[in-house]
């Protein structure tokens, strides 16, 4: 399976006239009833919603990637729409978002979901965005999506090679759904310490489980761990002597701050999570 296979070419609309927020969620949702993805379109609008309500799920950078979790879902999907000038959706950068996907899931399978957290780390590449906002087509939309997928993941993916000297961060994401800032946030990280020197392995806990897991060894050796959970884990990764907890949008927009104030510290816990109770 591929992201093509999730986003019907009836469920694009390139540059879509939406004033608002809701004018962008009420065209997203009509374009997957129009694919056919939908059992309830009311029912899916409040399962939506109420994870808006939890926190604004555009990113910054002109991207938005609202996204539920539904009985009201009948076929796991996307659909898409690019926004001339873009829309306000409450981003953390303050920025309009002109590039929005919107998520169907149902509750139960997690294939697709493996699948849709590809196009979360591929959001993350501001050349693979600017090549979404230049699409005329649909097609050629697809086109841009289905080539990077095809690059980036490869049918036989090579194996990992680990680090020499061992990971210096180490890092949990995870977020209410587990479907899209889960895997964004693991790829700004991952891809900040390799700009900034410092090696890093994110573990993420989307809703498929988790993956990448991080090691005894591991934990034990690095010189910190960024826990960024918008929901609340009961993990061993607490027993570590070195932790940093920021929101999850905190570490889409301000990456080089973390990194310096986690390797400073000998104890910090940055509490900007959106529970109240600790992890």
């Amino acid at each position: 399976m591929k992201i093509i296979d999730l986003l019907k070419k009836n469920a694009i609309e390139l540059n879509a006239s939406v004033a608002s927020k809701n004018d962008a969620i009420d065209k997203l949702i009509a374009l997957h009833e129009k694919a056919g993805n939908l059992l309830d379109v009311n029912e899916y609008k409040k399962a939506i919603l109420a994870r808006e309500a939890q926190g604004s799920t555009a990113i910054g950078e002109g991207i938005a990637v609202p996204h539920a979790k539904s009985e009201s879902v009948k076929t796991p999907g996307l659909s898409a729409i690019t926004v001339q000038n873009g829309v306000d959706y409450g981003a953390p950068d303050g920025k309009n978002s002109d590039i929005l996907f919107m998520i169907a899931a149902p509750l139960d399978g997690d294939l697709h979901l493996e699948i849709l957290s590809r196009l979360m780390v591929m959001l993350m590449e501001p050349e693979f965005c600017a090549a979404l906002r230049s699409a005329k087509t649909a097609d050629e939309f697809l086109s841009v999506i289905d080539k990077k997928e095809t690059e980036k993941y490869p049918d036989e993916p090579k194996a990992e090679v680990a680090k020499k000297d061992g990971y210096r961060i180490l890092a949990v994401t995870a977020c209410p759904t587990g479907i899209a800032h889960t895997y964004m946030a693991a790829e700004a990280l991952e891809k900040a310490g390799e700009k900034m020197g410092y090696p890093l392995k994110a573990e993420t806990n989307g809703s498929g489980g988790a993956k990448n897991i991080l090691t005894k060894k591991e934990i034990e050796e690095c010189d910190g761990i960024i826990i960024a959970a918008d929901k609340m884990l009961k993990w061993h990764v607490l027993t570590a002597s070195l932790l940093s907890k920021p929101q999850l949008q905190t570490v889409l927009i301000n990456l080089r701050s973390l990194f310096k104030k986690l390797l400073m510290a000998k104890l910090l816990f940055i509490m900007q999570m959106t529970k109240k109770k600790a992890l």
